[in-house]
């Protein structure tokens, strides 16, 4: 895949946006914090008749970065800050608040570096996607999200702005950071004493909360959901110390 033909989402950002999307259009919300910002912000009319605000796009310059040589334009940071900057403003919504795009901007630039120097390395290790792994992917998501075909997917991501291509595109790269992850990690098999601290951290939190009602399940009923947040708890520490690794002997300029 060439740095023309590549959208450089880290792990699926901007698909993951656009189902956000579908997700809130569907009733769904997510009431998260997110950090303030300038009241001079550009608005336009939302779906439900109140204001929103838009991404300023000024001033982006045409190389965004360069990484070990290789380009991060402009289009792609577009790409991905329009999705960083609907998430964030979904989640200041309750909040009145508007996100703060010199910090998006920053944390932007700073994720396409990541997933390039990740896509470089998966790479220099040969690893590839196949049109299957796409496809199966696809087939995934439609079924996480409610919907009878990946036809029905990519029709719903249309009409939030990712066009089939982009989508295909990143779930592409998505699998291949996977993969390189995947490989970077071995065989990952939480010890009991990991699970049992999580569950027990679990417990104090809610009581720390002071939460009443629901009761955190026995031990036992949880189990795999639980190796399942700890195997994603681990492979989110090696791919940040893959990322870490990579950085030190890397030719990086963010032109920002």
């Amino acid at each position: 895949m060439t740095s023309s033909q590549r959208i450089r989402p880290v792990l699926g950002l901007t698909l993951a946006a656009a189902l956000l999307a579908l997700a809130a259009c569907g009733g769904g919300d997510d009431d998260s914090s997110a950090a303030a910002a300038s009241s001079e912000e550009p608005t336009s009319q939302d779906s439900a008749g109140g204001t929103q605000a838009e991404p300023d796009l000024e001033g982006i310059p045409d190389v965004v970065a360069e990484v070990n040589g290789e380009e991060v334009t402009k289009d792609e940071f577009v790409v991905l800050y329009e999705a960083q900057f609907q998430q964030a403003a979904m989640q200041a919504q309750s909040g009145g608040e508007q996100p703060d795009e010199d910090a998006l901007k920053a944390q932007t630039a700073d994720n396409l570096v990541s997933t390039t120097l990740l896509t470089q390395e998966a790479e220099a290790r040969g690893i590839a996607v196949t049109e299957q792994d796409v496809d199966d992917e696809l087939a995934a998501l439609a079924k996480q999200n409610q919907l009878g075909s990946p036809e029905e997917l990519i029709a719903a991501l249309e009409k939030q702005g990712a066009t089939e291509e982009e989508a295909r595109a990143q779930l592409e790269t998505q699998i291949v950071i996977e993969q390189l992850v995947a490989d970077e990690a071995g065989d990952i098999e939480p010890s009991e004493q990991d699970l049992r601290k999580i569950y027990e951290q679990a417990k104090m939190q809610q009581a720390q909360a002071g939460k009443q009602g629901q009761a955190i399940p026995p031990y036992a009923k949880v189990r795999p959901q639980i190796v399942e947040q700890a195997k994603s708890d681990q492979l989110a520490q090696v791919t940040q110390a893959l990322v870490d690794d990579l950085r030190q002997d890397a030719d990086i300029t963010v032109n920002l």
